[in-house]
């Protein structure tokens, strides 16, 4: 479902789901193989200096010969008027990051290479956990935005060893005495069931459509027409009519899937198995194009049937292992953020 070989997304996802997302762009690949982390919320006093509104992207000011700490340091710069980030919510996030040299780490300011005008940005939609589950976000920075406020913002700094410790790439280039800041907005936050799923008398499929039945609690079951070749282009059904609001392009969309290979019927992967409902930025290229151009414009509440040929798959990626097949997938609509 989504666009390229080790991207993040959030922990109830498999590493199936994570070839399908594509990161957001970072010059320093910073952080190796999954790690666990201590509470990122160490209060301490900050050497960087922060300018801006929220809603806008900052300007990091680091004094000359500063020395980062030797924990993580949390610092509300803007306190938000909106709900409290618990742990466990979905929430979507803009940020920078840097080091205290003023070596780039990645921005959602940054328009990706491509990007249309006006096109909504690419930002952070994860989970608020103190686990690896991305590669964009430290544990302690994600950890950090519980007890946040959505429409604040916050920084964390504190040497390279404090905020990433063993998870710190030794390719990178940064040294684990480095100063590193990452300064990060609260754009949205949101509380899931991890057992939604959309509700509702299901549609029979149209003729060339896989069947599908959709039990509680697990996987669907996708069964591919006898005989039917895959099709050349996209095809959708909505299968579940929702009657939430119309899902918009840069949307955290909260979703349950399961998808399957149109030639011989394998599941690869579903959410069900992982945890359950889960959340990823729609409409902005970190899904496969087939999930982008059929979940814009479809409705919180819906079920949809998607059948998407490679050329909107995994094709341009020959050395994915999904690369030359039509996948089948069917996504409940549970939620925004």
């Amino acid at each position: 479902m989504l666009n390229s070989p080790g991207g993040r997304f959030p922990r109830s996802f498999t590493k199936h789901t994570r070839r399908a997302v594509a990161a957001l762009a970072v010059p320093v690949l910073l952080f190796t193989a999954a790690c666990g982390s201590d509470d990122g919320k160490t209060s301490g006093e900050a050497v960087v200096k922060v300018t801006g509104t929220a809603g806008k992207k900052p300007t990091i000011t680091v004094p000359k010969n500063a020395k980062p700490a030797d924990k993580a340091v949390t610092k509300t710069l803007i306190e938000g008027k909106g709900a409290v980030v618990n742990k466990g919510d979905l929430v979507r996030l803009d940020f920078v990051a840097q080091t205290m040299k003023g070596q780039n780490l990645g921005s959602s300011w940054t328009p990706q290479p491509g990007a249309k005008p006006g096109a909504p940005r690419t930002q952070v939609v994860s989970e608020v956990t103190d686990q690896m589950t991305q590669q964009m976000l430290p544990p302690k920075v994600m950890t950090a935005v519980a007890g946040q406020k959505v429409g604040g913002r916050f920084e964390v700094e504190g040497s390279a060893k404090a905020l990433i410790g063993e998870g710190l790439n030794p390719q990178s280039g940064i040294k684990p005495e480095d100063g590193l800041v990452w300064v990060v907005d609260v754009v949205g936050a949101k509380k899931v069931d991890k057992k939604a799923k959309a509700e509702g008398t299901q549609a029979a499929p149209e003729d060339g459509m896989p069947e599908v039945k959709a039990e509680d609690a697990k996987a669907a079951t996708i069964t591919i027409p006898k005989g039917e070749k895959a099709p050349a282009d996209l095809k959708q059904q909505v299968l579940i009519q929702g009657k939430g609001a119309e899902v918009k392009a840069g949307d955290g969309l909260i979703a349950q899937y399961t998808g399957v290979k149109w030639e011989d019927g394998k599941k690869f992967d579903s959410s069900w198995d992982h945890g359950g409902a889960t959340a990823f930025q729609i409409g902005t290229g970190q899904v496969v194009q087939g999930w982008d151009q059929a979940l814009v414009g479809k409705h919180v509440g819906d079920r949809v049937e998607i059948v998407i040929p490679p050329k909107l798959g995994y094709g341009a990626s020959p050395e994915h292992e999904l690369a030359k097949n039509t996948l089948v997938f069917v996504v409940d609509i549970v939620g925004t953020v």
